[in-house]
Formats: structure tokens, sequence, C-alpha cells
């Protein structure tokens, strides 16, 4: 059962999200191909607005509310946001990593931090896990303390 505060979080659609993770996909496998860090510094601003104004406020979450929601209709649930929005900001650390190996010279550092944020991204895409949205549970589920009792 709901509480009233749980009902007032912001809910997302998850067919958003995938949507945002196939974008996410080609834009980290395009930084790859290109050996060039433009397209991540594209979509470290897209994790950043993400962060701070929620998934929802993306560019990616607007372009499926306008372009895609209206020709799927709506969901059959909705899920909360937090998750997706803490995933947004693993996202974000490992653009940063990337954008610093990269302009640093470091190029393994930008590869393989990027590597690693497109593997994320692929497989919330491909199959609906979103690794951060997994990682935010178990931090939850670690620093909230269990009502339940054992017997």
């Amino acid at each position: 059962m709901s509480t009233p505060a749980a009902q007032q979080q912001p809910q997302v659609d998850p067919r958003g999200l995938r949507f945002a993770a196939g974008l996410t996909t080609a834009v980290l496998a395009l930084t790859l191909i290109l050996n060039n860090p433009w397209p991540l510094v594209v979509q470290a601003v897209v994790f950043a607005i993400s962060v701070v104004w929620g998934v929802q406020a993306s560019p990616y979450g607007q372009l499926f509310k306008r372009l895609v929601r209206p020709r799927i209709g709506p969901p059959e649930e909705l899920e909360d946001a937090a998750p997706p929005r803490f995933a947004q900001l693993v996202g974000l650390v490992f653009a940063v990593l990337g954008l610093i190996g990269y302009f640093a010279g470091v190029e393994v550092l930008g590869v393989v931090a990027t590597g690693f944020a497109l593997v994320a991204a692929f497989v919330n895409a491909a199959v609906g896990l979103c690794l951060g949205c997994e990682a935010y549970l178990l931090i939850h589920r670690i620093r909230t303390p269990s009502t339940a009792t054992t017997t």
C-alpha cells in the first residue's frame, strides 16, 4: 500500500527511459567510434539536465513526450523517478571522467569511462535493466532500516 507522500513523488513512463537509453547508447557509441569527445560533451549535458531538473526535463525525455508517446499511447503503469535520476547521476560521473580522460590526454580513461556508461545504457535499452536504478535501490535498502522482524 502506498503512502500519500509516495504517491506525490514524480513518476515516469518506463518506455521513455528505455527510449532515452537507446539515444544515450547511440551517442556514447558515436564517441567511441569517432574517438571524439564532443558527442560525450553533449551526453554529459543531457545527463546534467536529468540530474538537476529530472529525467522528464531532459532533451531525450522531451523528445519521447512530444514525438513517441502520442503515437503509442499512455503507459500501463508509471515508475518512481528517483532511481532513474540517480542512474543519470552515475552516467554523469562516468561522462565527466571520460571527458577528463579525453581532454587531459589520458585516452584510456576516456575510452574506459565512456565504455562503462555505454554498457549500462545498452543494457537498459536492450532489456530494460537499469543498472544505476538497481544501485539506487540497493543503497536505499542498506540505508533504510528494516521494520520487518525475523522469527
